[in-house]
Parts: structure tokens; C-alpha cells; sequence
């Protein structure tokens, strides 16, 4: 599980060589409460580190998804379209979000750990 990294934005990646999965961490998607609505990037468009890529709405708030990493949008996770809920029920599995082709390798370096990730919440 080494290869999967944390921001204090609350997303996760999952990096496999040049590409990641993104996602909400589970403790982001106990905050949000039962998600009801997601809205994605467009396949193709390309973010920097930071942006604001899309929205989670759930029965309590609205959170914003920020881009974790600069890069291009690969795939979206089309089931997330009629099954939103998979945030809550499967968050670092079917719940993702989506993948991106990153633009430095580099920029992974600046994120957090498992352990720091853990670390980090126990302090919010």
C-alpha cells in the first residue's frame, strides 16, 4: 500500500507508474454523510495541482474535489453517475473518482503517506 498517497484536501491516489487513481478517503466521505450526487471532470481536460475538478453533494453538505496532482483526466468512473453511494460504501475501491495521467512524477513526493495521512486527521 506504499504506492497510495494522501492530501489534506482528504483526496487519495493510487499511483501506478505514470497514471492515478483519485478518490475521497474514508474519512472524508464520514464527514460528507451519505453522498447523493457527483459531478466529474470531462475526460481529456487537464488540471493543475490544486484546481477545482468537480463536487460530492451529500444529504448534509457539498464538498469540492481538488486536483491532487497536475496532470490530465484519463477515465471517469461512469458508475458513480447512478450509484453515487459507492463513495460511502467502497471509497478507496469502487467509489473512485477518477484516473489521471500525471505531468511530473515528481509532485507525488509532496504528498502524504498512510501513516502521515492518519496522523494528520487524528489532529482535525
Amino acid at each position: 500500500m506504499s504506492a497510495i498517497k494522501f492530501t489534506v484536501d482528504h483526496e487519495w491516489l493510487l499511483i501506478e507508474g505514470s497514471s492515478a487513481t483519485v478518490g475521497i478517503s474514508d474519512y472524508a466521505q464520514e464527514q460528507l454523510g451519505d453522498v447523493v450526487y457527483v459531478e466529474l471532470p470531462e475526460i481529456g481536460q487537464r488540471f493543475s495541482r490544486g484546481d477545482n475538478v468537480g463536487v460530492v453533494e451529500s444529504v448534509k453538505a457539498v464538498g469540492e474535489i481538488y486536483m491532487p496532482i497536475s496532470g490530465a483526466i484519463e477515465v471517469i468512473n461512469d458508475r458513480l453517475v447512478d450509484e453515487p453511494e459507492l463513495v460511502n460504501s467502497e471509497p478507496t475501491t469502487g467509489g473512485w473518482l477518477f484516473k489521471i495521467t500525471l505531468d511530473d512524477q515528481s509532485d507525488v513526493s509532496g504528498l502524504m503517506d498512510e501513516p502521515a495521512y492518519l496522523e494528520f486527521i487524528a489532529t482535525l
